[in-house]
This record gives C-alpha cells, structure tokens and sequence, in this order.
C-alpha cells in the first residue's frame, strides 16, 4: 500500500561549475562538502541524469521518477500529469555567480523537441543577494535581426548590443525561451525553469578550464534559437507587500509569487490543479500539516503535492518564499 503523501523535501544536488562560488555554503548555509566552489544547486529535479531523491518521512530514499509512476495525478495534479506524463516539468536552483556565467540561450518547445526531443527552456530569477554593482544581461538593446547579429558577432561587437541591467536584492526577471542572457558576477540568486539542461553557449569571454581548455560554443545552433526582438522592460516590475502573496511571473510554464510574511499564515491550495513549490529565500517556518510539523529554513524547498489543500505556516521570526506551480 502507498504511503500517503506529505510536504516532501529532496536531497541537493551540488554542482561545481567554472564560474561558481562559495555563498552557497557561506550565505545560504548548504555545505557543498569537498567541491572548490558551487555554482549551482538543484534543489527539485526531473532531469534525467539528476533526478531528485527523497530525504525524510515515509519515502526517504524514493527518486521523483518513481513518485511520479506511483501517484500520478495525486502528485502533480490531473491537468500536469495528463500533459507531463512522469517527467516533473520544473527544474528548481539556487545560483552563485562568482564570476560572469557565459552568453547563453536557450531553445523553446518546438526547437528544443525537434533537436533534442526534449522541453523548452524558458526561466526565471529572482535576485537574493547581490554585491555592489552587480548587473546581468537580459536580451538586445535594440531590434535585431540575424544578419545584425552576425555582424555584431563577428566583428567582436556583441557586447554593444546587449541589454545590461542592475540587479539588486528582490529584483525579478522573466526569460522566455529564445531571450539571450547572462548572470553576472557577485549574484546569488533562485531560478525556477522548465525541466530542460538544454543551453546554447554564444560567447564565453574566451574562458579557459583548469585544463586550459576553452569550453564549447554553439553558434550555429544558438541561431534559430534566438529572438532577436526588443523589448523595452526587462525587469518583472512588481510592488513588494508585507503578509501578502504578489504574484510575480504568469506564462503556460509556471506561475510565480512572493510572500513575505512577518507572522503566521494559512494556505488553501484547493483551488489549484497542481502542486506547489515553496522556495525559502530568507527565514524559517513550519508548516503544519495532517497534524504533523515540516519545518523548512533558508536555502530549502518543499514540495507540496497535489493531495495537500490547505496547511498552516507558522514562523516566529518571519520568512520569504517563492511559491510556484502550473496553472
């Protein structure tokens, strides 16, 4: 017999990258072990070479793949799992830039499944800790098309035509497959993606491995990807409220909120045909469900499934979440 269902949180995945660094540990308090940096971690995965396993509870140990081929709808919810099947469709990090991540993009649906039979990858971020002067690249800062681009590239000109923005503490970005970026230097930052590992690498600034080995380009293939469009916001405006859920990010692939509560909460889900993530971006709360106690801490993510309507957040000093699912 099944186990029923409960707020569920997965063991992190710890990834050391070129560009990574050590807020992981020193900021978020994720002890990466014996790795020289981190510079990311994937905190809720299907992705098939990472797939999220289980820590705690009644599944401990049970990998997302095999929830998925046991709950099915009760997980995720009907809509999700009808269209889904037992891939989980987001992908949930934190991210440390210690230095400039490489000029990316990354491809939608329909490129992405005619490629790679794969998803699309469109994103968010959301900014939780930044150094002085931190900035990061979201798309063009004028109209393009591909022949421009070339140009630009070619000629060592890329950089003139991309967009730089600051990005500081609570700033929101929305990427949508096709929209070329970069997080620069000095950002901490949670990403919630589509299930896609998916990246087509444009430039790299001539970066060199511990081998002395420059890391791949994909220039041919970043260019049907790319939208060469302008757009004149590229900063998710939205107005910060205390005990509140703001929404941040609405498309097909997931609905992003905030909520920066100072006292205790309740949540009724039951509305949703879908589970929810909890991101934890600052704080501690407990969540009380089923007569039982989820405690959850920053740097932590907890899913709920689909089975779980309502539960109480209960917190002493206050926390910060991101709340996402598909609506």
């Amino acid at each position: 017999m099944s186990a029923t269902l409960y707020p569920l949180k997965f063991k992190t995945i710890y990834k050391d990258k070129i560009w990574g660094g050590q807020k992981i540990k020193t900021y978020l308090h994720k002890d990466f072990g014996n790795l020289p940096n981190c510079g990311e971690t994937w905190e809720i995965s299907g992705v098939k070479s990472d797939v999220s396993i289980v820590e705690g509870g009644a599944l401990n140990g049970e990998s997302l793949a095999d929830l998925l081929e046991q709950y099915g709808a009760d997980l995720v919810g009907e809509k999700v799992y009808k269209h889904f099947g037992n891939i989980f469709p987001l992908l949930v990090k934190f991210i440390d830039a210690n230095e400039d991540l490489s000029i990316q993009v990354h491809p939608n649906d329909e490129l992405a499944k005619k490629r790679h039979n794969s998803f699309g990858k469109t994103e968010m971020w959301y900014i939780i800790e930044s150094d002085p002067g931190s900035t990061l690249i979201a798309g063009f800062n004028k109209e393009l098309n591909q022949e421009e681009y070339l140009e630009k590239f070619n000629s060592g000109h890329l950089m003139d035509v991309l967009n730089r923005e600051t990005a500081n503490e609570g700033d929101v970005f929305f990427l949508p497959a096709g929209r070329v970026h970069t997080i620069g230097a000095g950002l901490l930052l949670a990403e919630i993606q589509q299930t896609s590992d998916i990246t087509y690498r444009i430039y790299d600034f001539d970066r060199v491995d511990a081998s002395g080995h420059k890391r791949e380009l994909h220039t041919e293939e970043a260019l049907a990807a790319i939208d060469y469009h302008y757009y004149g916001d590229y900063k998710t405006k939205y107005t910060p409220e205390k005990d509140e859920t703001v929404q941040l990010v609405s498309c097909p692939y997931f609905t992003t909120s905030v909520l920066d509560a100072t006292e205790n909460t309740n949540k009724d889900y039951s509305n949703l045909d879908s589970f929810v993530i909890h991101v934890c971006l600052a704080g501690a709360y407990t969540i009380n469900y089923n007569g039982e106690t989820y405690p959850v801490k920053m740097g932590e993510c907890i899913l709920l499934p689909k089975t779980i309507d309502k539960i109480e957040l209960e917190t002493e000093g206050g926390f910060k979440i991101l709340e996402s699912f598909i609506a």
